[in-house]
């Protein structure tokens, strides 16, 4: 396997991709899934939402890249731009990588799931296209997994959007231009998404107001509401419970093998 760090943004060296590669096998092309943890845009917790999650794409045929971006320095649409960025560079070097460049998909945790849900929607955005040039559509996921994400500033916790645009308090013109799920249209990626029914830090509201924005717009999604888990399960397993109990949970656990099941029919 190659594992590298590669600086994709020429106008930022905090911004990194790690690399999960896989060796060669002949006559087999691997997808690619864009890795974006969470940490309330205030930090980036790669080492629960990060390599782990790669590494549990790998025998799904996938090769998976961990966006580590700018925090704390850059508002809104900034990391939006950075995700896109990373993007192009996957799909640039899809020869080097071994990796089919129309199969590009992303998986975001939390505040990361927020930046997941932007590049899903927001991918055409004009701001973008001015900052990176490249063909219309070659930042847009194949498809989006969002997992426990935050989606808006309208409900509980709005702390995440905060972060973004490093303001305490947001104005409904805040939350309209970093709502995902206002973001929505005939554009939008779909979408696979997660979330607990009693998640005590991301409201569920924000992945079903995600999913009824999908469903007005006929753009296709799956997704699970277990019934109880807290924040942050990451894995759901033994890899990622880092002596939380509640963080081990089997019905959760299956979620990147349905997720991988899932990208195959899109």
């Amino acid at each position: 396997m190659l594992y590298d760090k590669v600086r994709f943004d020429e106008c930022d060296e905090n911004a990194f991709l790690e690399t999960y590669v896989s060796d060669e096998i002949e006559g087999f092309v691997r997808r690619a899934v864009l890795v974006i943890p969470g940490g309330a845009y205030s930090s980036v917790c790669a080492s629960r939402e990060g390599e782990p999650i790669a590494q549990a794409f790998v025998p799904y045929g996938y090769n998976a890249f961990v966006l580590h971006y700018t925090v704390n320095e850059k508002t809104f649409p900034s990391h939006l731009i950075q995700a896109s960025k990373a993007i192009k560079h996957i799909r640039d070097n899809a020869k080097k990588y071994n990796i089919d460049p129309d199969n590009v998909c992303v998986v975001g945790f939390s505040a990361g799931g927020h930046l997941a849900a932007s590049v899903g929607t927001m991918w055409h955005k004009d701001e973008v296209y001015k900052e990176i040039d490249m063909p219309f559509g070659y930042n847009k996921p194949k498809g989006m997994m969002l997992i426990y994400p935050v989606i808006t500033g309208k409900y509980y916790n709005a702390r995440s959007i905060e972060n973004l645009l490093m303001k305490e308090t947001l104005s409904e013109e805040d939350i309209e231009l970093t709502s995902a799920s206002d973001a929505v249209s005939d554009k939008t990626s779909p979408a696979y998404i997660i979330h607990t029914s009693n998640d005590e830090m991301v409201d569920v509201r924000h992945s079903i107001s995600m999913a009824n924005a999908l469903a007005e717009c006929g753009v296709q999604f799956e997704m699970h509401v277990y019934p109880d888990g807290p924040h942050g399960v990451a894995l759901g397993n033994e890899i990622t419970k880092c002596g939380v109990d509640k963080w081990c949970n089997p019905s959760i656990s299956k979620w990147v093998e349905n997720a991988a099941k899932w990208a195959e029919t899109l």
